[in-house]
Formats: structure tokens, C-alpha cells, sequence
């Protein structure tokens, strides 16, 4: 069996974008455009020369957070949201949100923009899943907006944000679903899991059969800092799961992790080999972009 691999995600940063950000003290300052762009330009020529079909521009203006960039900067979020503990023991939080109603700040199509100057292939722009940003929501609710209200803003949000990036023409989408979110860790009862699948169905259920063939959806244990939040689960567990999801591709991390012969249905099924090194600003330690080599985790 032969299962199609494409780039996703995050790939490291040059070092001199790393420095010249934490000088600058604000990832978004104008004086560092020529450096992404750089970076961008660079990411997209290695990708190129591999021969693939699809590339990406390795999420090189996401710069504080791959999971909730669209969201950064919200006056209406707090930081003590849903916590996240990878291996090595460090965690790391989501935004929480504080009142409504729900809006993105920023769409990804917008990285399209940059990227598609440079690329002659086609483009595939990696952007969270409803079912990820869903943890935003309290617990405890928010007086004046439902959970309700807010899945109706989520999703449009979502919808507005897939749309934008498959209007740029050579752009394919690709939702983020994390496997610890749905893990046992959390939820074992697997209620958690399939409320995310449920969800996510019903943003893909907003685009016709044919558009769907250009949205995939990507799974992985989650890279941060040299470690991970979930690698200790079993793609046998998660599989038959994600093939509940209306998308037109499933991708899953490279071939550490093999898919089992109990799956009939591998039509959908891709693997990716770069499905995130380096997707926070912060991460100076994981893979360097040019040695290969992972520095570990954080102290």
C-alpha cells in the first residue's frame, strides 16, 4: 500500500529571525517583514527542490502561537485557559474566553498572500479545527453567551477562514486536530472525542463535496520544545475516529506510526513528514532549520 506524503506545519526558524523578534520585542513590527519574507522565500525553495506537489510556507509569520494565532491579541481572552503537558513536563496554555461574541483577529489566508509570490506549486495553508479552538470555552460558561452562541461563532468563523484560503486558487486547507485534547488523558470515556469529531463535521458540512476534496485534516503528537503531548496515544485508537470525518484527506505524522490492517478504508489516508517542529516563537530549542538535529526541551 502506498500512502501519498506532503508537507504540513511548522518547519524552525532561521536564527536571525529568532533574534532579531525577541530584539524587537513585538513579533508583528513592520521592520521585520524583509526577514519573514526571507524565511518564507527560503521554506518554500526547499520544499520545492524536494520534488513534492504540495508545499508550505512552514508557518514562518505564525510566530507566537500555531493553535491560536487568529485569536492573538483579543482584548476578551485571558491566558490561563485549557492546559496542555507534554513529556518532558512543561505545559503550555490556551487562551480563555473571557466574553462574547467570538471573532478571529486574523485569517491564515493572509500568510497565503506572501507565500503564493513565491511558490509554483500549490500551497497548503495549515489552520486550526473548530474542535481545537472549542477549548476556549470555560467550564463554567459565560454569563450573556451560550456554548451555543459560541459554536455559532466558531464555526463561521472557521467556514470564513477556509473559504478565504481556497479562494486564492492553488491553496488547499488543512485543519489541525490534536490527538491529547481527545486523548485519554482527559476524557477516557471518548464522549470528549467525539464531540470534537461532531463539531468538526459540522464546519465541513458548510462546503460542498467539491471543495471538500481540498480540505484535509491533519493529526500529530503535538511538537514542543524537543517533546510531545501525545505520542504515547495509539493511532489504532484514533484512526477509526478520524474516518468519521467528512474531510477529503486525513494526514498523520511521518512513518514512525504505521496505519493497522483492521482499516479497510485507506483511500484518504496521507502521511506527513513535517507536521510541526517549531510552532511557537518562543521554541528556540527545537530542530535547527539548517543541522537536523533536535537541542531538547526547555529547562
Amino acid at each position: 500500500m502506498t500512502i501519498p506524503t506532503e508537507p504540513i506545519g511548522s518547519i524552525p526558524r532561521p536564527l536571525g529571525l529568532i533574534e532579531a523578534v525577541t530584539a524587537s520585542g513585538d513579533d508583528e513590527d513592520p521592520k521585520l517583514n524583509a526577514l519573514y519574507d526571507a524565511a518564507i522565500r527560503d521554506t518554500i525553495a526547499r520544499f520545492e527542490a524536494t520534488g513534492s506537489p504540495v508545499i508550505s510556507d512552514g508557518e514562518q509569520r505564525k510566530y507566537h502561537n500555531f493553535w491560536t494565532y487568529s485569536v492573538q491579541g483579543f482584548a476578551n481572552t485571558a491566558p490561563d485557559g485549557f492546559k496542555i503537558p507534554f513529556a518532558t513536563g512543561h505545559t503550555r496554555r490556551m487562551h480563555r474566553l473571557t466574553s462574547g461574541p467570538f471573532r478571529y483577529k486574523r485569517y491564515a489566508d493572509q500568510y497565503l498572500d506572501v507565500a503564493m509570490r513565491y511558490a509554483r506549486v500549490a500551497v497548503k495553508q495549515a489552520v486550526i479545527s473548530p474542535s481545537a479552538l472549542s477549548l476556549m470555552y470555560p467550564d463554567q460558561g459565560i454569563p450573556g453567551y451560550s456554548r451555543e452562541e459560541f459554536n455559532n461563532d466558531l464555526l463561521s468563523e472557521h467556514e470564513t477562514e477556509i473559504r478565504r484560503c481556497l479562494a486564492k486558487g492553488r491553496a488547499q486547507g488543512a485543519n489541525r486536530f490534536h490527538r491529547r485534547p481527545a486523548g485519554d488523558q482527559i476524557d477516557p470515556s471518548g464522549n470528549l472525542l467525539q464531540s470534537f469529531i461532531d463539531l468538526n463535521n459540522l464546519a465541513l458540512a458548510r462546503f460542498s463535496a467539491e471543495d471538500r476534496k481540498r480540505i484535509g485534516v491533519h493529526t500529530c503528537p503535538g511538537a514542543d520544545c524537543g517533546s510531545t503531548h501525545s505520542a504515547d496515544i495509539d493511532y489504532a485508537e484514533l484512526l477509526p475516529s478520524l474516518f468519521e470525518l467528512q474531510a477529503g484527506n486525513l494526514h498523520r505524522l511521518d512513518g514512525r506510526e504505521r496505519p493497522r490492517p483492521c482499516f479497510e478504508d485507506h483511500s484518504r489516508l496521507h502521511q506527513t513528514g513535517s507536521a510541526g517542529f517549531s510552532r511557537r516563537g518562543c521554541d528556540h530549542r527545537s530542530t535547527h532549520r539548517d543541522s537536523g538535529r533536535s537541542s531538547g526541551p526547555d529547562p
